[in-house]
């Protein structure tokens, strides 16, 4: 794949929960071009394997590992696994994350006759699976992982949050929810270990097209939904991130000759939504 710049992670292994996903398969093969040794996490092994051969077909290293990052005996099987295998990791990034259908809202803004589910509707459950995925996972893969990163040099977390934690948007009170929080915990873990040398940030999507939100920004004929309309006239460059345009801030994070100072940060990659009032 083509990388905006070169960085040696020669001797380095890599851990990416959420390693399946779009953005996430696009941050493993990035590490693993680089030289890094990448396990790829994801709750179903055939989608982990399937890009863990995509990067074997690029010339990198890769493993496919079972793992359910909401769920803490399953991260210690794969640590296990990974220590087996590839040995301990120096490079976390915790791309596991999405939203439920049953923790979004059916209007923008309440009505008492309003589009169902309305904010009363929404299920405890979904709620709870939403946090548990997109912040829960990342403190437990630091808890696991991280006990073997204490004392390597240039061993670092990277998290995926979202500009959703800056700034909420409508209908997925969940989702915005979770990932503040996930920003606040990337403050807090940057704090706490940052006299053992282990430095956490995190980067912040704006909008890009995954597979969780395809079927809300586009009908089934291809044609944009009011929402994605919304979206881009809010973007002041008026169009969808590229999974590649996350990887300059994921290679420059992880790679401390160039931000070995750099700890605690949630870098926004927005197209200048989070500059942009509308007005």
């Amino acid at each position: 794949m083509k990388l905006p710049f070169e960085t040696d992670l020669t001797g380095k292994t890599a851990v990416v929960t959420g390693g399946s996903g779009v953005l996430g398969s696009c941050m493993a093969r990035a590490l693993a071009a680089c030289g890094a040794r990448v396990a790829v996490l994801a709750r179903g092994l055939d989608r982990a394997e399937a890009v863990a051969q995509d990067i074997a077909r690029e010339g990198g290293t890769a493993i496919a590992l079972s793992c359910d990052a909401t769920d803490k005996p399953s991260l210690e099987a794969a640590r296990r696994a990974l220590l087996e295998r590839l040995g301990p990791a120096d490079i976390l990034v915790n791309a596991a994350g999405g939203n439920r259908p049953a923790a979004t809202t059916g209007a923008e803004f309440f009505a008492p006759d309003g589009d169902s589910p309305s904010f009363f509707d929404l299920d405890e459950s979904a709620i709870r699976g939403v946090f548990d995925v997109n912040c829960l996972s990342a403190l437990l893969a630091a808890q696991v992982f991280a006990r073997d990163m204490i004392g390597r040099p240039g061993a670092c977390i990277v998290n995926v949050s979202s500009m959703n934690a800056f700034r909420p948007l409508t209908k997925i009170p969940a989702y915005s929810a979770a990932k503040a929080a996930l920003s606040n915990l990337t403050m807090w873990l940057a704090a706490h270990f940052a006299a053992s040398g282990l430095r956490v940030n995190a980067i912040a999507p704006g909008f890009f097209i995954t597979n969780q939100n395809r079927d809300m920004l586009f009908k089934a004929d291809g044609t944009s939904t009011p929402r994605t309309e919304k979206i881009l006239a809010a973007t002041p460059m008026r169009r969808f991130g590229e999974p590649e345009e996350l990887l300059g801030a994921l290679l420059f994070l992880v790679n401390p000759a160039a931000s070995s100072f750099v700890t605690g940060v949630v870098l926004p990659i927005d197209g200048g939504f989070s500059a942009y009032s509308g007005v």
